[in-house]
């Protein structure tokens, strides 16, 4: 029922308000987004902030972990808290839109490196990977040619963060992203550096990630 204060960022959608800028919507008017000609995910910010009870801090939904608010679906209202902050003095926020077609990012080796074959690291930097439709916010599910195990022992589960390559039996990687689990047992042989991790969650399926081995002067 008030006028509210709106911004895009990510994936730069059709007919949307401009992107990365904040932008007024009259009471009773519609923010319609179009299909992003790049990337995969576009954010919607509401000034203000939209009144959710936080679980564990947060105010998102962690679908595996079953987590936070339940999932919103058709006809769902959603109510603005009132600002209780002064307006950024930002007009613009320049933020690059998601790469089309083949997308370069770098990695380093992980924890678990040696229990693969010499010959299965040279295969990971230097094979293009497709991004397959069973991708989620968990993770990338990557096909290509296999990567070689030099052991085949069992691992307990292990923590990881963001940017891991862990290593299933099918030996195709699997890339995680925000919504990650534990590593349910299977090696990590690598890690997409922290800056490029945000380009693989604009990924769509059918495009080609390529790997390649960060320099360790320059990684940040």
């Amino acid at each position: 029922d008030d006028d509210v204060v709106v911004v895009t960022t990510g994936a730069r959608c059709e007919g949307a308000s401009p992107h990365n800028a904040p932008s007024g919507l009259r009471a009773g008017e519609r923010l319609r987004l179009g299909t992003p000609a790049t990337g995969l995910r576009t954010y919607v910010a509401v000034r203000g902030g939209f009144v959710v009870e936080p679980v564990l801090g947060s105010r998102s939904t962690d679908v595996l972990a079953g987590l936070g608010p339940a999932v919103m679906s058709t006809g769902d209202v959603l109510t603005v808290a009132a600002p209780d902050l002064p307006v950024p003095g930002i007009e613009v926020a320049p933020v690059a839109d998601p790469e089309g077609g083949d997308v370069s990012v770098r990695v380093v080796p992980g924890p678990r490196h040696d229990w693969f074959t010499d010959g299965a690291w040279a295969s990971l930097v230097s094979q293009g990977y497709a991004v397959t439709s069973d991708s989620n916010r968990v993770g990338l599910r990557l096909d290509g040619e296999p990567l070689a195990r030099a052991r085949a022992d069992e691992l307990p589960s292990e923590g990881l963060v963001r940017g891991a390559l862990q290593i299933p039996p099918t030996g195709k990687p699997v890339l995680f992203l925000a919504d990650h689990p534990v590593t349910g047992g299977y090696p990590v042989i690598g890690y997409v550096v922290d800056d490029d991790v945000d380009k693989c969650a604009q990924l769509r399926p059918g495009q080609t990630v390529l790997l390649h081995e960060a320099d360790h002067d320059r990684q940040p």
